[in-house]
């Protein structure tokens, strides 16, 4: 593998690494925005609870019926405004499931690159130790040759 493509590589790893901090950035404002969301949604539900409850009494000592139309009407209202928020926390939890969605491909992606990118180096220094190996074994063939004629010189 040549040293260009393996910058290529390098410069992918950049690049998907740079989009899944991206997007793990964006998962956090989601959640919390979701979080933000939930928590008007139950301050919401709380004042209903608290406004039925003291319009209850109230209502338990007689009021007049223009009171209790209004109390009707402001609950229809803080009922609607409930399934709003609802709405709301339902799609910033759907953001945020998608977000999650994209950035564990992100991470997959660049999981995949840095995996890519070692084997890749594994197979470099197979290659390289082989060729070192093969110069290693012709050196020792050519010292042996050389040492061959000499040796038939020699007197036994």
């Amino acid at each position: 593998m040549s040293q260009d493509s393996l910058e290529a590589l390098h410069l992918l790893l950049e690049r998907a690494t740079q989009e899944r901090d991206r997007l793990a950035g964006e998962l956090r404002r989601a959640e919390g925005l979701t979080q933000r969301a939930r928590q008007q949604a139950e301050q919401l539900a709380g004042y209903r609870t608290e406004y039925r409850q003291r319009w209850s009494t109230q209502f338990g000592q007689g009021s007049a019926v223009e009171i209790v139309h209004c109390y009707h009407s402001f609950m229809q209202r803080l009922d609607e405004a409930m399934a709003q928020q609802q709405q709301q926390v339902e799609a910033a939890a759907r953001q945020e499931a998608t977000l999650r969605q994209a950035l564990m491909h992100a991470e997959l992606r660049a999981a995949s690159v840095r995996k890519l990118i070692e084997r890749r180096q594994a197979e470099q220094r197979h290659r390289q130790a082989r060729r070192e190996q093969r110069q290693t074994d012709e050196t020792a063939q050519l010292l042996t040759q050389r040492r061959s004629p000499n040796s038939a010189a020699l007197p036994h």
